[in-house]
């Protein structure tokens, strides 16, 4: 792995331990996540294979990914504190993001450096994967999914926790 494939990994991971302190749910809670991934993304998605049984290694993953966003997102705390939501991801999250994170940083270990290079190679010519491209495009779509799916669960719960916290106005005395 190089340098920059480190870096970016990590910052990844981070991402997630940054927010295992309360802090406000603003802009920045979005940006930051979803400028590591278009950079990955812009870094090492060429293309898509769409030969073989490639497409389908694409959508497994980018299953996985979003299961593990959706999920992260729901284990997420979220609550309202005068006009301001706050996050704070608990421990479930925290693990979801590592685990998905991780397999994907684990695997090109083991591809690479841990002698998984000829056992890839041997799953892919049995069940039709017809590159390494596929497994990258699968892998970065995947990272790509997940942080997408658990921002917008995020985004979403933030507005319900927001309007179920809002005041409910008085009309003519009524409440």
């Amino acid at each position: 792995m190089t340098t920059t494939e480190w870096i970016t990994d990590i910052a990844l991971v981070l991402v997630v331990f940054r927010q295992l302190r309360e802090g406000r749910l603003d802009l920045k809670s979005f940006l930051i996540p979803l400028g590591i991934v278009v950079f990955v993304a812009h870094q090492y998605l060429d293309s898509i294979p769409t030969a073989g049984n490639d497409l389908v290694l694409v959508g497994v993953l980018m299953s996985v990914g979003a299961a593990l966003g959706v999920a992260g997102g729901v284990y997420t705390r979220l609550r309202v504190v005068g006009e301001h939501v706050l996050i704070k991801a608990g421990a479930v999250s925290a693990i979801l993001w590592v685990l998905g994170m991780g397999a994907r940083m684990g695997f090109q270990l083991w591809t690479e450096q841990g002698g998984g290079a000829d056992d890839v190679a041997r799953f892919s010519v049995a069940h039709q994967i017809t590159s390494e491209q596929a497994w990258v495009a699968a892998f970065v779509l995947m990272a790509l999914t997940e942080v997408v799916t658990r921002l917008a669960t995020i985004f979403i719960r933030g507005r319900i926790t927001r309007a179920a916290a809002a005041p409910v106005p008085v009309l003519d005395g009524v409440a």
